[in-house]
C-alpha cells in the first residue's frame, strides 16, 4: 500500500463514525476558523478552494457569506467527502485527492485560484510542507493562501500544552510549531508576503501567504 493510500485508509478509519458528530464537537476547540472565513474576501465570482475540506462546514459558511464565490473542496477521506456532499448540497464541487499532489485543472478545470485555505488540516497531513507548496503553486497571481491551525500554546501553562498535544495525538493530529516559518519560505519560492496572527494566547495561529501579482 502506498503512503497516500495508507493515509487515506487511516483518515477513513478515524472519521468513519466521528464525522457524524465532528462539527458539533470541534466547535469547542478549533478556534480561528470563522476569523479566516471573514478574512478570505474572494473577488466577485472568484474561485475558493478548501484543501482538506472535511465535513464541508467551512464551505457552507463561505457560501452564505460570499454567495457569488465559486466553491471547491478536496479531501483524502471519502468518508469526510460523503458528509461534505450532504452538508453542501451541490453548493461546491468536491473531489477526493491528496493535498500534497493534487491537480486543480484535472479535478475542477481550474488551474489557479485567487483564494485557497486550509483549516486545521496541516496538523493532520504527514507531509504538510508539500501540501503548503502544492496549494501555493495553485494560487493565481496576487492570490492568497490562508491557513489556521494549532499554535504552540506559548501563553498557556506548560501542562495545558502537553495535555492538548497528548489528547490530539489520539486523533492523529500533530501541531506544527514552525508553520509560520514554513509559510515564510513560500515567499522565496513564489514571491509575495506573509502575515501571521496569534489566536487566543497562541492556542492557534492564522497565517496568510499572498503570492506576488
Amino acid at each position: 500500500m502506498s503512503e497516500t493510500s495508507a493515509h487515506a485508509a487511516l483518515m477513513n478509519s478515524t472519521y468513519r463514525h466521528q464525522r457524524r458528530i465532528y462539527d458539533l464537537t470541534r466547535k469547542y476547540y478549533l478556534f480561528g476558523r470563522d476569523h479566516l472565513i471573514r478574512e478570505l474576501a474572494p473577488p466577485p465570482g472568484g474561485a475558493v478552494l478548501e484543501v482538506a475540506c472535511g465535513t464541508g462546514r467551512n464551505l457552507a459558511k463561505i457560501a452564505r457569506r460570499y454567495p457569488d464565490a465559486r466553491l471547491f473542496g478536496l479531501d483524502i477521506s471519502s468518508e469526510m467527502l460523503e458528509s461534505a456532499a450532504a452538508t453542501l448540497n451541490r453548493q461546491a464541487r468536491l473531489a477526493e485527492a491528496d493535498a500534497t499532489a493534487f491537480d486543480g485543472a484535472a479535478l475542477f478545470e481550474e488551474a489557479a485560484f485567487p483564494c485557497i485555505f486550509i483549516s486545521y488540516g496541516v496538523s493532520m497531513i504527514p507531509d504538510w510542507r508539500a501540501a503548503l507548496d502544492c496549494a501555493a503553486a495553485h494560487l493565481a497571481p496576487g492570490g492568497a493562501l490562508h491557513v489556521v491551525d494549532f499554535g504552540d500554546q506559548g501563553a498557556w501553562p506548560g501542562w495545558f500544552g502537553r495535555g492538548l498535544r497528548s489528547w490530539l495525538a489520539r486523533f492523529h493530529v500533530t501541531p506544527r510549531p514552525d508553520l509560520g516559518a514554513e509559510m515564510a519560505n513560500l515567499v522565496e519560492r513564489y514571491g509575495g508576503s506573509v502575515e501571521e496572527v496569534q489566536v487566543f494566547g497562541r492556542y492557534a495561529v492564522y497565517v496568510v501567504f499572498r503570492r506576488a501579482g
